[in-house]
């Protein structure tokens, strides 16, 4: 299982998105309820001098999860303004952000009807919607959104200039998008001249690498827990290196640096 794991992430990006179909519907099909609504690698703060995010008791227990998307927005103002998430998984961070920033409409998109269906049942919140779309071509009029988010979802696009391309056009003048996700020193190169030829201004880069790699340590009980508790034994090696709990592979390329977990807030020219 491991192995097949190591495949996929070394795999081109065709076949990452083919696999990915597969292994979320997998993932969705076993946690039928609202127990898991994050996919993320989470996030925590490195200086103990930082303040700590204040959350309900119900959001504690996703602390780092949610951590990863409060930094992700956290230099725009996004109350009471209209915004967009492309990739959003099952809807754990559209529901903090509807919910502690006030936005003035939400929208999440995804391109599984599955986890779609999934989140329109658990996550009702006024304001909070979400549909089945491509992130490569948004099924939104030009000049829609204030804000896109996107989190560890654009490794999996066939055509990253199409995507970048699509956020431009839905993007309202002086919009914003609010990226994070892995790369390499050498395809966040690649990525930062996509972003700046597609009229889109860095106004933030930064490397969460650190931040990321301390909240899997500080995280990797639950998640080995929630595996334990909800994947056949036989799939266990195969969710760890997915989770990137200690020891996965995943987990060694964020440690030894050859993985970087790069943030981006970018803003439409």
């Amino acid at each position: 299982m491991r192995k097949i794991v190591t495949y996929y992430l070394s795999a081109s990006m065709s076949m990452k998105k083919i696999l990915w179909r597969i292994l979320h519907r997998a993932i969705i099909n076993r946690y039928k309820g609202s127990e898991l609504v994050f996919l993320n690698y989470g996030y925590e703060y490195l200086n103990p001098n930082d303040e700590s995010l204040k959350l309900k008791e119900i959001d504690e227990k996703e602390r780092y999860c949610l951590q990863l998307y409060h930094s992700t927005v956290a230099d725009v103002e996004l109350n009471n303004k209209d915004v967009l998430e492309v990739g959003c998984g099952r809807g754990g961070g559209a529901s903090y952000i509807a919910r502690y920033l006030k936005p003035k409409s939400y929208i999440g998109l995804d391109m599984s009807k599955e986890v779609i269906k999934f989140n329109n049942k658990y996550h009702k919140l006024p304001g909070l919607s979400f549909v089945t779309g491509n992130a490569q071509k948004l099924p939104f009029e030009d000049q829609s959104f204030d804000a896109i988010v996107n989190v560890e979802s654009s490794r999996s696009y066939n055509d990253m200039n199409a995507f970048i391309s699509e956020v431009h056009r839905v993007l309202r003048p002086n919009g914003y998008l609010l990226f994070t996700d892995i790369r390499t020193k050498e395809e966040n190169e690649l990525l930062r001249e996509r972003f700046q030829r597609a009229g889109l201004k860095v106004i933030k880069e930064v490397n969460i690498i650190q931040n990321v790699v301390k909240a899997l340590d500080l995280d990797s009980q639950r998640r080995y827990q929630l595996i334990k508790k909800k994947t056949p034994k036989i799939f266990h090696g195969f969710a760890e290196e997915f989770s990137s709990t200690k020891e996965s592979k995943r987990y060694e390329e964020f440690a030894d640096g050859t993985m970087i977990y790069i943030q981006y807030v970018l803003q439409k020219e």
